[in-house]
């Protein structure tokens, strides 16, 4: 199976991503897989619910979370990787910013490298995906899962991020990654207050007239619960609501746990974008 790693993003549809956890403490406890087959399983009943491309993690990157090591993650999401890839040529993020385990996924048939830190935690990271001619996920946060939640702060959220991300895109280029292969993340929840997130999403259209692909993830997240004042498990109303602003806005993917619902609100949002 030829797995091709350039990924056209139609103008008039809004992409799908679902998120694969391979993790035994991510936030979101419907999103853990507790083997390589339930997580096969899981990405194969989310492509048939209309998922676009499928992003496998082996590392909770929750707020307060701690590292895994290379190997950990290795051995938690290469079997899913090329299970999924024997059954299926839909493409493949992996979640990753350690560059041997992205070097390792992307030579079982990834397709995409979904880096939160945008390039800064590890080095090699812009060359392994140069030279694999992969695409890249570039993500805003401030700090570490560890450490992003402890007073984040800014000058202008919007402004900041945007040029943090358009800052990341110089290094990528210049690193040899091609620009159509770029997708900016202004990473909600990731080093920011409720306030903080809903200023991003009212001004995302700011980052998404960039020029590059811009991918939300606010799939039940924290900033929801903020608001709804209710747990992970019953925020699935509030992601619909804020992926569809997102989309309103000019976003081209959405990161979702629940696929066919997020679908369902891309195919019904996207009509309405000017």
């Amino acid at each position: 199976m030829t797995i091709a790693r350039r990924f056209d993003i139609p103008s008039n549809r809004v992409l799908v991503m679902g998120v694969v956890n391979v993790t035994p403490d991510s936030f979101y406890a419907g999103s853990r897989s507790s083997s390589a087959a339930r997580a096969i399983e899981t990405g194969l009943a989310m492509i048939d619910a209309g998922a676009d491309i499928l992003d496998i993690g082996g590392e909770s990157s929750r707020p307060g979370a701690s590292p895994v090591t290379a190997d950990v993650e290795q051995k938690r999401i290469l079997p899913v990787i090329a299970g999924l890839r024997s059954k299926t040529d839909c493409p493949i993020s992996v979640d990753t910013t350690k560059s041997d385990v992205a070097a390792a996924a992307l030579a079982e048939g990834a397709t995409w490298v979904n880096d939160i830190s945008a390039l800064r935690s590890d080095a090699n990271m812009a060359g392994v995906i140069a030279e694999a001619d992969a695409g890249v996920v570039l993500m805003h946060m401030q700090g570490t899962p560890k450490t992003m939640q402890q007073a984040p702060q800014y000058a202008d959220v919007v402004r900041d991020v945007r040029d943090f991300l358009l800052a990341r895109v110089d290094v990528a280029v210049a690193a040899g990654i091609q620009r159509d292969r770029i997708i900016l993340d202004p990473g909600i929840g990731f080093g920011k207050t409720l306030e903080h997130n809903i200023a991003l999403l009212r001004g995302l259209s700011l980052l998404c007239e960039s020029g590059y692909p811009v991918l939300v993830g606010l799939s039940r997240k924290s900033f929801l619960g903020a608001i709804l004042d209710l747990p992970a498990k019953e925020r699935l109303e509030g992601t619909i609501a804020a992926n569809t602003i997102a989309i309103l806005q000019g976003a081209s993917m959405i990161r979702v746990h629940d696929v066919k619902e997020g679908r369902r609100t891309a195919n019904v949002a996207v009509r309405f974008r000017r």
